[in-house]
């Protein structure tokens, strides 16, 4: 079983889609939806293509599963303090234009909204994963019929453990005979979250780099933001406020209201023009892909941080593979492990190395990787216990994969 898997893989990874894109598909792309340009804080947009179909006479009945927790306030206190603190001083000292007291009660509505909940589902990161689990269900019924066993497990951070009991009460809510077996635990951590302390030191090296440096400055942005909100540039020169640090703070802010029920209140993206979306979405997207991808400048190995992660997906497949009805394995973490898997399989060819200044143009583009509540999911077919199908698929509603 082990060597027929192991080829299985191989080859299926080996199919990559081409994606034809223009010298910058994220304007495109951004022009038709904005909230693509916040990257990891894109709240998970939904299929968008259908599957490919399975060829006559082949069933599924097999998934194994890697999935990123669903949509999350930000991570830090710091990250709503900073930006509320900074325009309350201006504020307070009558620097704020019209405008930039608009923005002040907007960050001050987003702050006690996530106040407590730092990092934290939210009701929206919840509703994907149940919106997941029940397209997996009604897609490949025959994979949760009966009494088959499902085997989750989570990351020990609460947003993957919500993530998990939501996708599993949506299950038993569609099969209430279904086996499930589900766990968070540091046993587990060395394959559902793993660190590298030696690919650690590449990334340093990678974003030490002039390549990156340069890159980066070239997409800096702030100065006519500011000018929007405060009245006298002058005052932020002599208590040392930094634009392009509060300019930061605020596009991220932006970028996360879309996983928040504040969605349905107001936006702040109007503040930015089309060049600035643009310069903050490829200084982020340049430094996943130095930190988590395959570029060169950080020894273009950062994929192999998920090596133990692939060797469970293969040692428990092939476990699962000898039983009668199998089910599914289920795994619950983060877009630090989504990404840098992606890369290491080539799906859909993410796995290529290039400058910097060609990812848009080559169609490497973080947003279509890893929003929140993306997945991966592999899924068998089979026709009799010989004839064996394998296919592998990123569910970020961008993509699907072909069969092998």
């Amino acid at each position: 079983m082990v060597k027929l898997y192991t080829k299985l893989l191989v080859s299926a990874f080996a199919l990559c889609m081409s994606v034809a894109v223009s010298a910058q598909q994220a304007r495109e792309d951004f022009r038709k939806d904005i909230n693509l340009s916040a990257s990891g804080y894109k709240a998970y947009p939904g299929p968008q293509k259908a599957l490919t179909p399975a060829p006559a006479g082949y069933t599924p009945y097999y998934i194994s599963h890697y999935g990123r927790h669903g949509s999350r306030y930000l991570i830090r206190p710091a990250d709503y303090d900073k930006p509320y603190m900074t325009l309350r001083k201006l504020a307070d000292a009558g620097m704020l234009t019209e405008k930039g007291l608009e923005v002040f009660d907007k960050v001050g509505q987003i702050r006690e909204e996530a106040r407590g909940r730092e990092g934290e589902l939210t009701q929206l990161g919840a509703e994907q994963h149940r919106g997941i689990a029940k397209r997996m269900f009604e897609r490949f019924p025959e994979v949760f019929k009966g009494k088959t066993n499902i085997d989750a497990k989570s990351t020990i951070v609460i947003r993957c453990i919500l993530s998990m009991e939501n996708a599993l009460l949506q299950f038993t809510s569609m099969n209430p005979e279904l086996i499930i077996k589900h766990d968070a635990s540091h046993h587990d951590m060395y394959y559902m979250s793993q660190t590298d302390s030696v690919l650690k030191i590449l990334k340093k090296q990678g974003t030490d780099t002039q390549e990156f440096k340069d890159f980066s400055d070239k997409h800096r942005g702030g100065v006519r933001v500011v000018d929007l909100l405060v009245k006298d540039g002058e005052f932020l020169k002599e208590n040392k406020i930094s634009r392009h640090r509060l300019v930061k703070q605020l596009f991220d802010l932006a970028s996360n209201i879309q996983s928040t029920e504040l969605r349905h209140k107001f936006s702040m993206y109007d503040l930015f023009n089309e060049d600035e979306v643009y310069d903050f979405w490829a200084g982020s997207n340049a430094w996943w892909y130095v930190n988590y991808g395959s570029s060169p400048l950080s020894g273009g190995v950062q994929g192999y941080s998920q090596r133990n992660l692939v060797r469970k997906i293969i040692s428990e497949a092939d476990s699962c593979l000898a039983l009668p009805h199998p089910g599914a394995t289920l795994r619950y973490g983060h877009d630090t492990m989504v990404m840098p898997l992606v890369c290491l399989l080539n799906i859909n060819g993410y796995g290529k190395q290039m400058p910097l200044e060609d990812l848009d143009k080559n169609g490497w583009l973080n947003y279509r990787i890893f929003p929140m509540a993306c997945n991966v999911q592999f899924i068998f077919y089979h026709k009799n216990d010989q004839d064996k199908l394998f296919r592998d698929a990123i569910t970020s509603g961008a993509t699907s994969r072909s069969f092998s």
